[in-house]
């Protein structure tokens, strides 16, 4: 069975598309056959072009076009055969829907028809976990001076609740974020790896947590056969 591997974090910054990028190569050099799914790719990969289309026509996505296009994705996964898939913030879309406006109870309901959906796979959710607001200057120092008025703008005219109207009510903001991503994910189904104060660690020291963390879900590579034509008959008085 395919292992579905979801990084999500306590906050921009907290270093998922490193730990993604990592893990990744980590897996593939195992012996294990990965899609690397990359966040941005939710907007071109095929199986998610309704949810591009719809994103982009009406700035809002249909719960049911999300779990088509969840379906779809899975159907192709295991057409090619993945081993594993890591992905940078892909399923549960519980960030998604809370900024659609939808309550807890929504979201719920929305998470058995997701869990249903991904019956062919085996989802498990990584969680870097660490302080939102110095997740969030980490981030404003990698993007540049202009990136937290604009993430902080962005929050707010999604009328998020709590509302956001400056960092500290997104740092508020992300809190709920946290606990409602968490809270979805904690059913029978679904993997859950949290990496404590993963802010506070190197890249190295997070890849090697959740490499560990993953281990009761992740498939073994297949064993190293020898080639035929480099089999010997032994010898019948030996």
């Amino acid at each position: 069975m395919t292992v579905l591997v979801s990084v999500w974090g306590a906050a921009p910054g907290v270093g998922k598309s490193a730990l993604c990028a990592g893990l990744s190569r980590s897996l593939a050099g195992a012996g294990l056959r990965v899609d690397h799914f990359r966040e941005e790719e939710i907007l071109s990969r095929s199986e998610f072009a309704a949810v591009a289309e719809e994103f982009g026509a009406t700035g809002t996505v249909a719960l049911g076009t999300l779990v088509a296009a969840t379906a779809r994705f899975v159907e192709s996964v295991r057409a090619r055969g993945d081993n594993v898939v890591v992905a940078d913030t892909l399923v549960p879309f519980v960030p998604t829907l809370l900024a659609m406006g939808h309550g807890e109870e929504t979201i719920d309901a929305f998470m058995a028809d997701l869990t249903g959906v991904l019956t062919p796979v085996r989802p498990v959710v990584v969680f870097l976990d660490g302080d939102a607001g110095t997740a969030l200057s980490r981030a404003g120092e990698r993007e540049g001076p202009e990136w937290l008025d604009w993430y902080v703008s962005k929050l707010a005219a999604y009328e998020v609740s709590p509302p956001v109207s400056d960092l500290a009510s997104a740092v508020t903001y992300l809190r709920r974020e946290r606990a409602v991503t968490l809270d979805a994910v904690r059913r029978p189904g679904w993997g859950l790896v949290e990496v404590e104060r993963a802010d506070e660690l190197t890249r190295g020291e997070v890849l090697t947590a959740v490499g560990q963390g993953l281990r009761p879900w992740l498939p073994r590579p297949a064993p190293a056969t020898t080639p035929p034509d480099a089999v010997r008959p032994s010898p019948p008085w030996t």
